[in-house]
């Protein structure tokens, strides 16, 4: 419990006040909830467009060959360091709205929104820990061949909850809507999600390891793996903003 400014009543950590309405307290939880999916939702759509902008512009770099994390690198790395930063504040924000709304139908009460907050840190490890030169980018780093950087060894670490924690929660929420008998048409996305981010991403995994064949098109699997699963985050996140909107019946 918080104390209240003088005169005024103290403030419980669910952010009620002792007495108040129960109406005033739903509202109140209604409306932080709200805005934490509202992060869920513009989470995806803001990383990719700055990542894919940032791609188009930069010198020496191949959108279809290079990682999303040689952004990181180079004079203009701190744009793309932020945006991880703020894509895992984001998703962390994104998750706690879904574990907050978790009683709408189809909703994963713990375990899906704890996947999405893995990939949230994920994300946030990847702003702090930068990947290493890959691919010749940035023009004259030399590839670091079969050894690593600290930090780029973090750097992958880090990658393991984004790229397995995202479609892992979309099979949970999946299964979830199944057996809560919610349409077909979310259970269908959440199982080609988390089926694709993977899939897409193993092959990336194999590109960047090649210099010529699959390896040319690398960083285009990834960059559709990276989609897939945000997508699937910021469709998630709307679908159960509009279940927790006062006056939806939550069967969409």
């Amino acid at each position: 419990m918080r104390q209240g400014r003088l005169g005024e009543p103290a403030e419980t950590d669910s952010g009620t006040v002792p007495g108040m309405p129960k109406g005033m307290r739903t509202g109140r939880l209604a409306g932080r909830t709200e805005w934490l999916l509202r992060c869920g939702v513009w989470a995806g759509p803001v990383f990719a467009a700055v990542f894919l902008a940032e791609g188009a512009v930069r010198d020496g770099y191949r959108p279809l060959r290079h990682p999303v994390s040689s952004l990181a690198l180079g004079p203009r790395g701190w744009i793309q360091a932020a945006n991880f930063a703020v894509a895992g504040a984001a998703c962390l924000a994104g998750a706690t709205g879904l574990r907050l709304a978790g009683d709408c139908p189809g909703g994963s009460r713990r375990a899906g929104p704890a996947m999405i907050a893995a990939a949230g840190a994920g994300l946030i490890c990847s702003a702090a820990f930068r990947t290493d030169p890959i691919g010749g980018y940035p023009p004259g780093a030399p590839d670091p061949g079969a050894g690593s950087s600290r930090a780029g060894t973090a750097h992958n670490l880090a990658a393991i909850p984004v790229f397995f924690g995202l479609p892992a929660a979309a099979a949970c929420y999946g299964w979830r809507s199944w057996r809560a008998g919610q349409p077909l048409g979310f259970t269908v996305g959440c199982a080609a999600t988390a089926v694709a981010m993977p899939a897409t991403m193993a092959l990336a995994a194999a590109g960047f390891a090649q210099p010529s064949g699959l390896g040319r098109f690398g960083g285009l699997f990834q960059r559709a793996s990276i989609i897939t699963g945000f997508a699937w985050l910021t469709a998630v996140s709307a679908r159960a903003l509009q279940q927790a909107l006062p006056g939806t019946d939550g069967t969409s």
